[in-house]
């Protein structure tokens, strides 16, 4: 009754009605959706839309027949216009060179972004590729392998490559990102106190790097196995290149080996699997000895940095799994592990 009363006087206070009430996030409906494909692209009239997830984006699969699709609605104010066409670019040129990207598709018109007007403001949106196969949480021995060379070739394509994005540099990996975390775990705690300490040395080590011994370029930043599909024939897609932007190549291979010690809980197979990864990229081309001892404090980094994603997306994203006792655990069971573990500070 409270809650009705104060809406109430907002509304009395306010020219609005309840229809018009400020939303800070909405979900665009797939039906309308299909409509507006429908009229876009060259699908046919029983082609069906419906939501495949809510999230930092919204995804939404679109059947045509016996040819998939995937349409990415961006969140209010997440990407530019300028950074989604970047982001484009980045995969028509990989598509072009033979890397098994999810790229985009554009409409009748040739145009790849569409402007939606959302009760939150205008949110743009594209249609991708679907990427064929499943996600696999522990991937074969040999598929790392596989997935080492498709991310060389990747970097081959985009060392020095420089796209109008957001630029990796410590600060917003390590600094921007800390300060998000601080607004919902005390400072006061244990577990913040290693991330302090942890933070001091990462941004000594990274200041401290032989840049001239550290490739350039484009990244994906995101590659791990909820970002690749691997189909009944072992071709493996990647795909979510949301997080692209300018940085030292080995953050992707820094991220990708963080990631299989986070699913691998056997060492003997972590160990294995990692070598496979590593065999199969330099069977492409070679990483030099500074990035390879840079990769588990990039890793480390890449855990800070991605916290602080969570922390800043609150409002339409982790609100469901994101408090202080979660923090502390995934601080002490996956960040604070994998400093230990690499023996770094």
């Amino acid at each position: 009754m409270r809650n009705f009363v104060s809406l109430f006087y907002y509304c009395n206070l306010n020219p609005c009605t309840l229809e018009t009430f400020p939303v800070t996030n909405s979900t665009l409906s797939a039906t309308q959706l299909e409509s507006f494909l429908l009229n876009k692209y060259s699908l046919d009239s029983n082609a069906e839309c419906r939501l495949l997830k809510t999230g930092i984006n919204d995804s939404y699969l679109v059947t045509d027949g016996d040819v998939k699709y995937v349409f990415r609605v961006y969140s209010l104010n997440w990407r530019s216009e300028k950074e989604i066409r970047e982001e484009i670019r980045l995969l028509n040129l990989l598509k072009e060179n033979g890397i098994p990207v999810s790229y985009p598709i554009a409409d009748v018109d040739g145009n790849y972004i569409h402007e939606f007007a959302a009760p939150e403001g205008k949110r743009p949106g594209v249609m991708f590729s679907f990427a064929k196969g499943e996600k696999l949480l522990n991937i074969p021995t040999d598929v790392h392998f596989k997935i080492g060379e498709i991310m060389a070739k990747m970097h081959q394509l985009t060392t020095d490559l420089k796209l109008e994005q957001v630029n990796y540099s410590p600060k917003v990996i390590l600094v921007d990102s800390f300060e998000q975390l601080k607004k919902f775990i005390s400072v006061d705690t244990e577990e913040m106190a290693f991330m302090s300490s942890a933070q001091k040395y990462l941004l000594n080590e990274l200041a401290n790097a032989d840049t001239n011994n550290l490739r350039n370029g484009a990244v994906h930043l995101d590659i791990w196995f909820d970002n690749l599909s691997i189909d009944e024939g072992g071709k493996i897609t990647l795909f979510d290149f949301d997080f692209c932007g300018n940085g030292w190549l080995c953050y992707d291979i820094a991220y990708y080996i963080l990631q299989i010690n986070s699913t691998e809980k056997d060492e003997d197979e972590c160990r294995l699997k990692t070598e496979a990864f590593l065999n199969g990229y330099e069977s492409v081309t070679k990483i030099s000895d500074e990035e390879k001892r840079l990769l588990p404090s990039l890793g480390v980094s890449l855990y800070f940095f991605y916290l602080g994603i969570q922390c800043q997306r609150f409002d339409n994203w982790s609100n469901t799994f994101l408090n202080e006792t979660y923090l502390k655990r995934f601080i002490n069971l996956l960040v604070k592990k994998y400093f230990e573990k690499n023996n770094l500070g």
